[in-house]
């Protein structure tokens, strides 16, 4: 029986032809994915879901789809589907992450040049029947230094209009390798290099924690006096309120934002500003780029439901059924090792090395890798996923570098991960016991034995009497329950390692004063 796939939302004609001439039945109901209980009543009827945002793929609707195997989603977010439910289903969920890459780009050039000619505002004024030609007084873009902010795919379609456009162009990006940025024709700097010397600012970063409010009011403070600043890639990158301020001020001359912190946005602090221009994001609407990815969605899905092949899945590698129940739990085990080093690595990557040892090296280490990235660049770039993690540390120039050998010593498998960056080479390696959960077992050398948890503190400090009992009681005094403690040294009153798996979440007060023992190197909190 051929598969069925339901398009619940408003998909290219072209994409239900793709369905069809892969020999895929097609219920082409463009509506429905506004009507969550009749959507519920005839999922159990599908074996594969095509949506675009209006369609909420929630418990309940996964609850009932007993046939669905792959929700395919057109366009990047996929906020709209339930992930941890859909993955417990055993649904693969698809994206299309690269389909509106050129259309974005072309957006935050078209609102850098509105924000230097004052385009929006001179129409206004032009069409209600004034001629005020001394009153727009523009600035020229050539020779003007343009400031890139994450220099990923997007980033670097933005940085080629602009050389293109006689601009100089700057970047921030710390997974940006100076060979990459030689390539594409930009200058890598630091951030605050960055705020002193751009003209422009645009923004083309995920948001995450660490990139949360990166032009806070304090780092506005730092820009060049004059500087206009582009938002078209996610918002919250920006305190609006801040940034308000400081166009009241003169520090900032202008902003154009296609994206706020709150969306649909119908009240913002930058509403009604004169020098602010704003788009309700308008930054893949383009009908290129809605072509682009239903004709990628119909095609991932198709391949995958006639011949299991995986494409730009969120939540699982591209791996084979036969495979899965072998490869699982390592990777996991792979995924956390590359968490565990890219929450501690805050420098520049160079290099990932991944060696496999033992009986894992037999496995399809590739989709191990993938996960093992993934996790190393999550903390970083939050929409990063075990199948787009390849390509994208190859676009930011970070080398990865695979070894399998037959032999892996104490134990049947072994997978150690090491990281290269500008400043240090960090490695941890781990296993999986015949329990099936992963372990920690060696970290920088020294021997540890450790289970992953979902809160944990991680402690690296000189090996001194007394570091334990004043470790343990600053925990229990903030009233922070100790789950496990493992601890390792490289030799007595050498380097040692604290590895806690605590209960609830660290306050920032409390690693304070862990850090301000004064053995301790490093105090860092760690979420799995």
């Amino acid at each position: 029986m051929a598969p069925r796939v339901l398009i619940s939302d408003a998909l290219s004609p072209a994409a239900v032809q793709i369905f069809r001439d892969r020999g895929i039945e097609v219920d082409f109901q463009p509506a429905l994915g506004k009507d969550k209980d009749k959507l519920a009543e005839i999922i159990g009827n599908y074996d594969g879901l095509a949506i675009r945002s209006a369609t909420k793929v929630t418990p309940k609707i996964l609850e009932n789809a007993k046939r669905l195997k792959v929700v395919g989603r057109a366009g990047i977010g996929v906020d709209n589907v339930d992930i941890p439910a859909a993955t417990a289903k055993g649904v693969i969920v698809m994206n299309t992450p690269f389909g509106n890459s050129i259309t974005t780009a072309e957006h935050a050039i078209a609102m850098m040049f509105a924000l230097a000619r004052e385009i929006p505002a001179a129409d206004a004024s032009t069409q209600a029947g004034k001629w005020e030609k001394n009153r727009f007084m523009g600035v020229e873009l050539t020779a003007k230094t343009l400031g890139i902010i994450g220099c990923g795919n997007i980033g670097s379609i933005v940085a080629d209009r602009a050389i293109g456009l006689k601009m100089k162009v700057i970047a921030f990006d710390p997974f940006l390798s100076i060979e990459r940025a030689r390539d594409i024709g930009v200058e890598k700097v630091d951030l605050d290099d960055l705020l002193a010397r751009a003209d422009i600012i645009t923004l083309h970063t995920p948001l995450t924690d660490k990139t949360r409010n990166v032009l806070s009011a304090e780092a506005l403070a730092r820009t060049k006096k004059g500087v206009r600043i582009i938002n078209c890639a996610r918002g919250g990158l920006v305190d609006e309120a801040a940034l308000a301020a400081a166009l009241d001020s003169g520090q900032v001359a202008g902003a154009a934002f296609d994206v706020f912190s709150t969306e649909p946005a119908t009240e913002n602090p930058l509403f009604g500003h004169p020098n602010v221009i704003c788009t309700p994001h308008l930054g893949a609407s383009t009908t290129e780029a809605q072509e682009n990815v239903a004709l990628q969605v119909a095609e991932q899905m198709s391949d995958y439901l006639l011949r299991g092949a995986i494409s730009n899945a969120v939540n699982f590698p591209s791996i084979t059924a036969e495979e899965a129940p072998r490869l699982k739990p390592f990777i996991e085990l792979a995924e956390k090792l590359g968490s565990f080093a890219g929450q501690l690595t805050d420098s520049d990557i160079k290099t990932v090395r991944i060696t496999y040892q033992g009986a894992v090296a037999e496995l399809k280490i590739k989709a191990l890798t993938s996960a093992a990235v993934a996790g190393l660049l999550r903390p970083a770039l939050a929409d990063v996923n075990v199948v787009s993690a390849p390509s994208v540390a190859k676009e930011r120039g970070i080398v990865v570098e695979e070894t399998t050998r037959e032999v892996a010593g104490d134990y049947e498998s072994l997978v150690t991960l090491t990281v290269v960056s500008d400043r240090l080479e960090r490695s941890i390696s781990g296993t999986v016991f015949a329990d099936g959960r992963p372990r920690i077992v060696d970290i920088k050398g020294i021997k540890v034995d450790a289970e992953f948890a979902a809160s944990m503190l991680y402690v690296t400090n000189e090996d001194r009497p007394g570091f334990v009992g004043r470790f343990a009681s600053l925990l229990g005094d903030a009233g922070i329950n100790i789950a496990t403690f493992a601890l390792g040294r490289d030799r007595q009153g050498g380097d040692a390692i604290a590895l806690v798996e605590v209960d609830g979440v660290v306050p920032a007060d409390l690693l304070a004063k862990v850090q301000a023992i004064p053995s301790v190197k490093q105090a860092k909190p760690l979420v799995f």
